[in-house]
């Protein structure tokens, strides 16, 4: 599972450019934005285990999703990144520790025996640089997200875990190339929409 495309690395340095150039009062807003989208979903408020990402180099902060989960006695996870590309998920609490993992993502200081696999979350919030309407991701290359939830593959979708991507509306591209094993995104949310990756376009 690699991606060698000179396409996607150039959508990918164009995009972290973009990102980088909005500023804090931008950034501010964007979030507000997004937690009303995604209040459109069910699941934000029936689910009781949700997924997200710690937002890191200007990827949309989803600090009001967690504190809303929080305050719904849900529980919060994050992403921990594991061998042959696997993605465990660890509890995340407002006392919980956090470190730099080795590619320098913040995560949960967290024992093996607290984390839980993919399939027992019930709603992940997927982060990307790049998105098409049809459910299509363009992720940061490492397949982590596609290999941990390969096993929706031949799934009538959506089910669980529901897969919903979370980024600037100026991420959306008219459509990416597909790659046998992508996982599509069934929602896609962003500060001013969300998008049904299941409906018409």
């Amino acid at each position: 599972m690699t991606e060698i495309s000179p396409e996607r690395h150039a959508l990918r340095a164009r995009m972290r450019e973009e990102r980088a150039r909005l500023g804090a009062g931008a950034r501010i807003q964007a979030a507000q934005g997004l937690m009303t989208q995604l209040r459109q979903l069910p699941e934000l408020t029936i689910d009781q285990h949700i997924a997200g990402y710690f937002a890191v180099n200007g990827e949309l902060s989803l600090h009001l999703v967690v504190a809303d989960a929080w305050r719904r006695g849900r529980q919060f996870y994050l992403p921990i990144a594991g061998a042959r590309r696997q993605l465990r998920f660890a509890p995340y609490r407002n006392d919980t520790a956090i470190v730099p993992n080795r590619f320098g993502i913040p995560e949960p200081a967290a024992e093996t025996a607290q984390l839980v696999d993919p399939a027992a979350i019930q709603l992940v919030l997927v982060p990307l640089l790049a998105f098409d309407r049809r459910g299509n991701r363009l992720g940061y290359g490492g397949g982590f997200y596609d290999t941990s939830f390969a096993f929706l593959h031949g799934q009538d979708r959506p089910t669980e875990p529901l897969l919903v991507g979370v980024g600037y509306a100026f991420q959306e591209v008219d459509a990416l190339d597909e790659a046998p094993w992508d996982v599509k995104l069934d929602f896609i949310a962003t500060e001013s929409e969300l998008i049904s990756c299941e409906a018409p376009q």
